[in-house]
């Protein structure tokens, strides 16, 4: 796990090794143990490096190839190199460290593009072609790795952080009024876009080829989800079996690591069903967890605090199991930093995630979490619309696009946006139909429908999760793995009949997402009809009780404390008219729909989440006319024994 940083004068003008020096100290957190830059006529690509598989200095990058004619910058883990470099060597090539970054590099020389679908594992990368003169930067099938890049005249600028850009001297960050429409739209980003003006994330299972001379092109998609059923004829005892075999495979691949490897531990499902594969094979192995001050919580978030049932969980795995207690007070002291190290908000509240990878961080370099299982296998039942023939795909995108307007009542949208009139030209309604532009599932039935919010929830809800995942767990130097996003458990999920994901496939209900606590009452009164195949599969490992579980998100209760011991900040941060933030929304409008929360009219937690994160963004990115650059930071410094 690493961090790339780096930049391009098309024009040929001889790149700098300071400034190529100063962008990738801003990523030092993504890798304190070593750096590396290639400065090469208008080229610099850099690299900071946090050793997790062979830990000597032939894992030094950037990496040339044995012939020097390919120089890479990497970040992530290949989790099936060993397989690739046996099938490499039978092919002649010689091998001079056991990292997997040399792997790669020989694989994009024999195969080219046509290696990226070899790759099981997380990845983002920038590779130097000397004889072609060419860039390719590349990113993993789900976007587990994140990889921008913006240009600037004749310059492209390309990093694993966005804030990287901000120690090169053309770079100025401004507010992209398009990106702050879209994620207002829906507390996330379905495109490309950020929040920085010009910025774009190079999207999940893409490759971007770009010239020495420019200009850039567009990227090229090699992979993409596909859900859709298809006819085997096997009983359900037969994919019980295999699920269960894939699973246990996906946990065995990832365990591979130079260093000891940890798991996150929630009570739940999906990291009880990792944390006990793991602990089989790591009889040392330590697991974390997050709890809550419920001395002052009442009602359905009462819930959220799961430290007795992780516990439980720990005793069965004996693992060496960590906790931490959030109080009400934790965001504030948490979200500048959170902010400065995420960059671009998306889905839901993460400053939980941020002190999960801090406790995480203080022992280990590598943690294991249980993202990917929910929108692989359903997890959010009350989510997916059910529809029949009667539906056409633009009755179907209008009606379920109103269910992902997460933020802002429909009809005081345009009154908050009021000062963005004339500056944007965002059409939500075609974004969100845009995500589904690759998906031809024919809507025919109730399994198709799900089939295509399910191929949504991938495309834009899960790509949010695994962007926050990434940049929380390395600002404190921590490598997430995903086990549930392996190639193979990949492909059985999205090919698994959704009757064996979803009971009761003919109602069709919604959850407004600002409701707290477990998520009951509200769908045939179970959420337990979702991921119905995987928690008979994890019935084996896990406890009956947990395989049959209500389904519990992982946040704060930040619905009684923004009413509550977090009312002050709330209006500290949000009632000032002078705030930078109401240069793009309307001060009267939020203020309004903030009072209605804590005066107790409506639940806007995530409203409030979102404009307090915007703020301090402002705060932190904005100037009138210039970057703010602090000093790098580096979060953890040193780890516990």
């Amino acid at each position: 796990m690493c961090g790339i940083a780096g930049y391009l004068n098309f024009d040929g003008k001889p790149a700098s090794s300071v400034i190529l020096k100063a962008m990738t100290d801003m990523l030092i957190h993504r890798g304190p143990d070593d750096e590396g830059q290639l400065v090469e006529g208008g080229l610099g690509l850099g690299h900071r490096r946090l050793s997790i598989i062979d830990l000597s200095p032939s894992g030094h990058q950037p990496m040339a190839s044995r012939g020097g004619h390919l120089v890479i910058s990497y970040n992530g883990e290949i989790y099936n190199y060993r397989e690739l470099r046996l099938e490499l060597e039978t092919r002649n090539h010689v091998f001079r460290s056991e990292s997997d970054t040399e792997v790669l590099l020989a694989a994009l020389e024999e195969w080219g593009l046509d290696a990226l679908p070899r790759l099981n594992g997380m990845f983002a990368f920038v590779l130097y072609d000397r004889r072609e003169r060419r860039l390719l930067l590349a990113r993993d099938r789900y976007g587990i790795k994140p990889l921008y890049y913006t240009t600037i005249g004749q310059t492209l600028l390309f990093a694993s952080e966005i804030k990287a850009f901000l120690a090169h001297p053309a770079f100025r960050t401004e507010m992209d009024p398009d990106g702050l429409m879209e994620y207002m739209t829906f507390q996330n980003f379905l495109t490309d876009r950020t929040l920085y003006k010009n910025v774009r994330v190079l999207p999940a299972g893409n490759s971007l080829s770009v010239s020495m001379q420019g200009p850039i092109t567009e990227p090229r998609q090699y992979w993409d989800f596909e859900f859709s059923e298809r006819e085997t004829g096997r009983t359900r005892a037969d994919y019980l079996d295999e699920l269960d075999s894939l699973f246990v495979q996906a946990v065995s691949r990832q365990l591979v690591s130079d260093v000891p490897v940890a798991s996150y531990l929630s009570g739940g499902l999906d990291t009880g069903a990792i944390a006990m594969i793991a602990s089989r094979q790591l009889p040392e192995m330590r697991t974390f967890t997050i709890g809550f001050d419920m001395s002052s919580v009442s009602g359905l978030e009462l819930a959220f605090d799961e430290r007795a049932r992780a516990e439980r969980m720990s005793a069965l795995c004996r693992t060496e199991h960590y906790e931490m207690v959030l109080k009400a007070g934790d965001m504030e002291r948490s979200i500048d930093r959170l902010v400065w190290h995420l960059e671009e908000p998306r889905v839901g509240q993460s400053y939980p995630n941020f002190y999960a990878a801090k406790l995480a961080g203080k022992f280990n370099k590598v943690v294991l979490s249980g993202a990917g299982g929910d929108e692989l296998f359903a997890g959010y039942p009350w989510r997916y619309f059910r529809g029949d023939a009667n539906f056409s795909f633009d009755e179907y995108s209008a009606r379920y696009f109103k269910s992902w307007q997460r933020l802002v009542p429909r009809d005081s949208f345009p009154a908050l946006m009021a000062p963005l009139s004339g500056k944007h030209t965002t059409d939500p309604l075609a974004i969100f139909r845009g995500v589904f532009a690759h998906h031809a599932t024919e809507l025919k039935r109730p399994e198709d429908f799900i089939c295509h919010s399910l191929y949504f929830e991938a495309k834009s809800f899960l790509h949010g999760l695994l962007v926050v995942e990434d940049k929380l767990s390395m600002a404190h130097s921590l490598e997430a793995r995903v086990p549930f996003l392996d190639n193979d458990l990949v492909d059985f999920g999205m090919a698994l009949p959704v009757a064996h994901k979803l009971a009761n496939l003919g109602e069709v209900t919604g959850l407004d997402e600002n409701l707290p606590g477990p998520k009951t009452s509200i769908y045939s009164q179970r959420s337990q009809d979702g991921k119905i195949i995987l928690r008979e599969a994890m019935a084996r490992y896990v406890p009956a009780d947990v395989a049959g579980g209500v389904k519990q998100g992982f946040s704060a209760p930040d619905a009684t404390w923004f009413r509550g011991e977090s009312i002050d900040y709330v209006r500290r941060a949000l009632f000032d008219p002078k705030a930078r933030i109401y240069d793009y929304l309307d001060f009267d409008v939020a203020r309004r729909l903030v009072a209605d929360h804590v005066e107790g009219r409506e639940n806007r937690r995530l409203l409030i989440w979102s404009l307090i994160y915007l703020a301090s963004w402002c705060d932190q990115f904005l100037t009138r006319g210039a970057a703010r650059m602090p000093a790098p930071r580096l979060e953890r410094a040193s780890r516990l024994q």
